[in-house]
């Protein structure tokens, strides 16, 4: 009996098979719904921290029998505070869960668009932000390679991109200082000034969220836009594969 000759290998010069595409435009509906959450959130919790800073000044200079009376009011105002916090720090875990998803995709698919501009692995989309400190820039320069990769044609104004990131990193510093001046603050003059800086930390965080719902949108349109290109012949062919 003839046996069946082994396979033929690919030759050498032959191209890589092509990854498919998988669109993103479905996890950006998930995670611009849950960044408006988080900005809803935080207006809450600059509500909160203004609310807190206004009672404890009438505690300040009120007298002993207003005093007693007002002790009702703080106790309602630190349990809208505790509460603000709570809920915005599990709607933050959950965003940052979504966002880190549709993220990593978008790098997935930044391969098949432009290999040559992806400086780090698909892996690097997750794990660079779990580095302390390294978080700060590692993930901005692996947003601006799936951009450059996205871009159809010419180069798309990075507004959105450099918007967001700043942002970010302000929200991040400021948030972390905000919450160490709270939980040392014993004076009166020093929780105060302490409420006001959770305040303008809240804010801060809302327009950042905001400017993250933007550069969702944004990307997640480019690379929409650049897939259908490729499925109608406009750009060199890939599968894109259901959501």
């Amino acid at each position: 009996m003839a046996e069946h000759p082994a396979a033929a290998a690919p030759p050498s010069w032959a191209p890589p098979p092509v990854k498919p595409l998988r669109s993103i435009v479905g996890l950006s509906y998930g995670v611009t719904g849950l960044l408006a959450l988080v900005a809803l959130l935080d207006a809450l919790a600059a509500y909160a921290a203004l609310n807190s800073y206004t009672v404890i000044g009438k505690l300040y200079t009120a007298d002993e029998d207003q005093y007693d009376a007002l002790t009702a009011t703080a106790d309602r105002a630190d349990m809208l505070m505790y509460f603000s916090a709570s809920f915005s720090l599990m709607a933050l875990i959950a965003t940052g869960i979504v966002f880190i998803v549709w993220f990593h995709r978008a790098r997935t698919n930044a391969e098949v668009f432009g290999p040559a501009e992806q400086r780090r692995t698909p892996g690097w989309a997750i794990g660079a932000w779990f580095i302390p400190i390294a978080n700060l820039w590692i993930p901005r320069r692996i947003a601006g390679d799936i951009w450059d990769a996205s871009e159809l044609g010419e180069r798309a104004p990075r507004a959105a991109l450099n918007t967001w990131w700043t942002l970010w990193v302000l929200t991040s510093l400021a948030g972390r200082t905000a919450e160490r001046l709270w939980e040392r603050a014993e004076e009166y003059d020093a929780v105060r000034r302490a409420a006001l800086g959770l305040a303008a930390s809240g804010v801060l965080d809302l327009v950042a969220a905001v400017a993250a719902i933007v550069f969702v949108r944004r990307l997640t349109a480019m690379q929409y836009a650049k897939a259908m290109a490729r499925r109608t012949g406009q750009q060199p062919p890939a599968t894109v594969a259901a959501n």
